[in-house]
Order: structure tokens, then sequence, then C-alpha cells
């Protein structure tokens, strides 16, 4: 999935308002700072770009707090590197343990838009995990127990996906 920072003000020409010009950072060096923000403590908001968690975070809409990732299980939506400077925000289906080091569990990532297709990583290649959804009207938190049943619902509709998804994006 890919991100960039969403630019929503808008600049006055003769009393009328016009978007002002979108700049884009590259993701390796916006995920890359967000990373080593969280690294030090902080959290960071992100904007996403790209379809692949819909319909749960939807492109150029929606924005993530991403947190440390300590402790992220399954179910949990993460910003991951799965290769240098090339990564993800998706959400972790499966964790193998590690026998000896935790940091070396392997972990499966996949988007909620994907109807097949994994990614791959180590625990320590998590970035941060998601602790809110921020949508244009209101924020969501990442444990809203509402939210958390739909998200288990629709792991459980991976056989129909395809189904639901093509109904989703004519809606919309």
């Amino acid at each position: 999935m890919l991100f960039s920072p969403i630019r929503s003000n808008y600049k006055k020409r003769n009393g009328i308002p016009t978007p002002m010009p979108r700049m884009e950072i590259p993701n390796d060096i916006l995920l890359g700072a967000a990373r080593d923000a969280i690294r030090e403590g902080n959290t960071a908001t992100i904007a996403v770009k790209g379809w692949s968690m819909r319909p749960f975070l939807e492109h150029q809409r929606d924005k993530v707090l991403l947190d440390n990732p300590q402790g992220a299980k399954v179910g949990d939506a993460v910003l991951a590197e799965i290769l240098p400077g090339n990564y993800v925000l998706h959400r972790i289906i499966n964790i193998i343990p590690h026998l000896t080091d935790d940091i070396f569990d392997e972990i499966t990532l996949m988007g909620d838009g994907n109807i097949r297709g994994t990614e791959q990583c180590l625990r320590k290649d998590i970035c941060g995990i998601v602790t809110h959804y921020v949508r244009p009207n209101r924020t969501i938190p990442a444990n809203d127990p509402k939210l958390v049943r739909r998200i288990r619902l629709w792991r459980k509709l991976l056989p129909i996906r395809r189904y639901l998804l093509f109904i989703y994006k004519s809606i919309i």
C-alpha cells in the first residue's frame, strides 16, 4: 500500500477557494521518517494511498495513527517494511513464533482489499501498529469492539470477498 501526505487546504483567489497543488513525498523517505519517529517513542499519522485495505481504509480519504508495534497480534493492521524501502500497511493474518527470539517471528500480512497474495516479514520489520483510523469526520480507535467484529467477519468472508468488493466498488 502506498502513502502520501494529503493537502486539503484551499487557497483563496479572488474570494474563490481553489485547491493548492499537491505535494507528494516518496514512500521510502516519508515512511522511513515515520518508522524512525515511532522508534524514538513518538506516534506518526500518515495518509493512506492505495486500495488494498478497502473497505476499512479508502484511498486518499483516510489516515492512520501509528504507534510502537510492541505486542502486535493477528488481526492488527501494521506498517511493515517487506523489502528495504518497500512498505505496506496490511493486516496480520498469521504469526509463526521463533523458538529463541520473538523479534524473528515470521509474520504473514494481507490487505483487506486483496483476494489473494500475501507478504512475509519478520516481527523486527514491523514499523508501527495502527491505533486509530482517522476519517474526514471522525476518528475510530483500532480496538473499537464494533470495528473488531467487522474485521473478524471480513476475514472469514475471504472466499467470497471478490464479489463483496465488486459490489462495494460499484456503490462507492
